[in-house]
């Protein structure tokens, strides 16, 4: 049992541990050594998402569930879904940098990882953004006043200046 080099070593700090258990196994998408009878894919979609944002992670030849783990989100879990393929959803990290991501996945006692499966752009436009205040501010209240004003003088001059022509 060897591991790939590609930092699906589960236990490498990274963020994307599993635990203290041998890495490698299976190799990736069926190419490596061992890789013929078990995990054969990771489909991540959306394959760009922004920070805090949803990503779907489905594991074809994995038919018990299992776990997946990357540096951009915590570990979570994959669920059985059809067949021999499992499922899981997760949100990226709000301050998870800009980049391209590895994703590592433990189904059935072995392990696979897919480099650069996803890549993280600028962060979700979400917090106060505008907020702060409710209702018209001081401004709104000033131009909707003066359109009022306006229209209430237009509508008086003209209802004079018909006025002035029916006692004619």
């Amino acid at each position: 049992m060897s591991g790939n080099g590609r930092g699906d070593d589960f236990g490498n700090g990274r963020g994307d541990d599993f635990g203290r258990g041998e890495g490698g196994l299976g190799g990736d998408f069926g190419n490596g050594p061992g890789g013929d009878d078990g995990l054969r894919n990771i489909v991540v979609s959306p394959s760009v998402v922004a920070a805090g944002g949803r990503l779907t992670v489905t594991v074809q030849g994995c038919r018990r569930g299992g776990e997946m783990a990357s540096r951009a989100f915590r570990t979570a879990p994959l669920t059985p879904f059809r067949d021999d393929t499992s499922r899981g959803v997760v949100y990226v990290n709000r301050n998870a940098r800009a980049g391209r991501y590895d994703i590592s996945v433990r189904c059935d006692g072995r392990t696979i990882t897919r480099p650069r499966a996803f890549t993280v752009i600028g962060g979700v436009n979400g917090g106060l953004g505008g907020s702060r205040t409710s209702g018209a501010t001081t401004t709104d209240m000033a131009i909707g006043g003066g359109l009022v004003g306006v229209a209430l003088i237009g509508g008086g001059a003209y209802w004079l200046r018909r006025r002035g022509e029916r006692r004619a």
